[in-house]
């Protein structure tokens, strides 16, 4: 039968993850306005038909292409994050050991955060690079 404590624990257990979710939904809300930012200015430059702005259309489809993928990394490490809290909460309920479920899940969760991280970082190397080239 489930006891009040086992509910508790279930709640306790799934407290960090749930931080890490809220972690990540603030890095999401960043990478979205830089990829809002990204694509104005590619918008204009387009809008502009300037021939000599093909290094700077190059430079915001790379910058675009590393937000991306650390937004798709991003968004599957909550899903995953989600499964590993839902299986913890099944795990305290059913009363049945899924932690061999539960750790390669987090340690993945955590190499794609690891990796949106790592895309983050070169394109904020990029917009650096090309902020230095401009003064």
């Amino acid at each position: 039968t489930l006891h009040p404590e086992s509910l508790s624990k279930a709640i306790q257990l799934s407290v960090s993850p749930v931080f890490l979710l809220a972690g990540i939904g603030a890095l999401l809300n960043v990478l979205s306005a830089r990829l809002a930012r990204v694509a104005d200015h590619s918008r204009r430059l387009s809008e502009s038909d300037a021939s000599g702005d093909e290094f700077e259309r190059r430079h915001c489809k790379r910058r675009m292409q590393h937000i991306l993928r650390a937004i798709w990394l991003l968004t599957c490490s909550t899903l995953l994050l989600s499964i590993v809290v839902a299986t913890m909460f099944m795990s305290v309920l059913t009363q049945i050991d899924l932690s061999a479920i539960v750790a390669p899940l987090f340690i993945t969760t955590m190499g794609m955060l690891m990796l949106a991280s790592i895309s983050f970082l070169m394109e904020v190397k990029l917009a650096i690079e090309h902020m230095q080239r401009s003064f």
